[in-house]
């Protein structure tokens, strides 16, 4: 009884997750291509515009991690999120300031259904002004036979002592 009871609410947590999730963009999600430029599309933007984090939450699957890499003193440190963080994290700045983050070169490597691409990336506050940064996204993806899904992604800025390499470069 108690075995039936736990698997009869795991599967009501489980169908009210799925129909809480959001529909992807069927654009967003059936190419490599597509769910790559959703993925910078989502969060660049102008100050005082509201970020896409539906549509981006419809890039990954549950339970999705990220991990930003920085450096305190000489020691690289890891922030590990999941979506609710990084959205926590990332909004306000990204709404405050203005951000728009956008792919200038790819490597990608494919076996099967996974994928793993290195998209280096630039970032702005305005669309068309200077570039204040840049930095590699390393992104782990999946094929499910019918669209892509985003399993994790890991970035690093581009520092002087961490240049981005000649393979990663336009």
């Amino acid at each position: 009884m108690k075995h039936s009871l736990v698997c009869i609410m795991a599967a009501l947590l489980a169908s009210t997750a799925a129909a809480q999730a959001p529909a992807p963009r069927p654009e967003d999600v059936s190419t490599l291509d597509g769910i790559i430029g959703a993925f910078y599309d989502v969060i660049s933007g102008p100050a005082g515009t509201p970020r896409q984090w539906r549509r981006d939450s419809s890039l990954y699957i549950p339970r999705v991690r990220f991990v930003a890499m920085d450096v305190e003193g000489t020691r690289p440190v890891a922030a590990v999120m999941d979506h609710a963080e990084f959205v926590a994290r990332y909004n306000k700045a990204f709404v405050d300031r203005g951000f728009f983050e956008r792919e200038i070169h790819r490597v990608t490597k494919r076996f099967g259904n996974i994928a793993h691409v290195f998209s280096t990336y630039e970032y702005k506050a305005t669309e068309n002004g200077p570039v204040q940064g840049r930095g590699v996204n390393s992104i782990q993806l999946f094929w499910d036979g019918t669209r892509w899904w985003i399993a994790g992604a890991i970035w690093d800025d581009e520092r002087p002592d961490n240049p981005i390499p000649a393979d990663l470069r336009h």
